[in-house]
């Protein structure tokens, strides 16, 4: 019955929305957001930085479930998405399909009842270390639990020619299909890096692209750039998953330039335009690594936009940039991660 639901969910998208675009008709309001997180591997020591342990994931489920926020519901997610939230929610996302997601988190999150998303690259399903159609199949037929495409190679697709992305994608999409009888509504790009032209593609195939800069979803975030915060050993300590699951979305109407994918353009020229009724941009403070290097930015605010002059070129392969705001509602932010070509 789960998995007729999502296939229903899916035929309604494409027969409404074959060209799935962003709606233009933004708006501020009191959008309380979507902490979305993003998981990889669980127990797995030997990779610290993809790995959590499952005494310290237990303990963050705790956390949220203390604050009494609540675990969105893939489907309620994509229902509810231009409504502003009136409770926190928390989207909890797994990349990869790690068999040990299957070994350790899964019995832990089907026996609770937690929803979540687990992003499936087609071509090493059933390979050492990963799981089998079998095992996926398993968990999709859950009404809790949703499947999304994260490629089929997860190959860094930034540098296969775009024929070769559209090939490596529409691959994906024929093997979902072939197993599961849909293609998942909801996308991943591999290590959170993509251009604009590739964004245009996914936009044809998918409702939603999700990345891997830091931030809260609201009903502002373009759909195809939606934001997590990577959870692992080294950025999943408690205090620091406190304070992030607390956060509100600093929103914004747009963001320039469009294209995250640097060429000729280093450092890009960032502007960022607020709504009009937005109160306290003069808080607003950035760090950015331009050169490898984490500093405060050099930023102005002048008629309601933000104008960030980069210190020096962004180094290969990623720059980021991250702005807060402490609110009297409490601490908001935004995250834009920049991919930057090999010269």
């Amino acid at each position: 019955m789960a998995s007729i639901t999502k296939l229903f969910i899916i035929l309604v998208f494409f027969s409404n929305n074959s060209n799935a675009e962003q709606n233009d008709s933004k708006y501020y309001s009191d959008d309380l957001g979507t902490i979305s997180l993003m998981y990889h591997r669980f127990n797995e020591d030997k990779y610290p930085s993809t790995n959590i342990k499952m005494d310290i994931f237990k303990k963050q489920i705790n956390i949220i479930k203390d604050k009494k926020y609540s675990f969105e519901n893939p489907k309620d997610f994509d229902l509810n998405f231009n409504n502003p939230k009136t409770k926190k929610k928390v989207l909890i996302t797994i990349d990869d399909a790690f068999s040990s997601f299957y070994n350790h988190a899964w019995p832990y999150l089907k026996e609770n009842k937690i929803p979540f998303i687990l992003f499936v690259s087609t071509e090493p399903v059933g390979k050492n270390g990963y799981m089998s159609w079998e095992q996926i199949k398993e968990i999709e037929k859950e009404k809790f639990a949703f499947i999304g495409n994260h490629s089929h190679s997860h190959d860094y697709l930034l540098n296969l020619t775009f024929e070769n992305f559209k090939k490596d994608i529409n691959k994906s999409i024929e093997i979902f299909e072939k197993e599961l009888g849909y293609n998942p509504i909801f996308f991943s790009y591999p290590f959170g890096e993509y251009s604009l032209e590739q964004i245009n593609y996914i936009k044809k195939k998918f409702k939603y692209g999700f990345g891997q800069h830091s931030g809260v979803i609201d009903l502002n975030k373009n759909i195809y750039e939606l934001p997590r915060f990577p959870i692992n050993e080294k950025y999943g300590d408690l205090k620091r998953f406190t304070f992030l699951i607390d956060l509100l979305p600093l929103q914004y109407k747009s963001i320039t330039p469009e294209d995250k994918y640097i060429l000729n353009n280093n450092p890009p020229k960032l502007v960022v335009e607020f709504f009009k009724n937005q109160k306290n941009l003069n808080k607003i403070n950035c760090f950015s690594d331009e050169g490898n290097k984490w500093e405060k930015s050099n930023i102005k605010i002048v008629d309601n936009k933000l104008f960030v002059n980069f210190r020096e070129n962004f180094l290969f392969r990623r720059g980021r940039i991250n702005c807060s705001l402490n609110d009297k509602e409490g601490w908001r932010w935004f995250g834009l991660q920049f991919s930057v070509k090999l010269n």
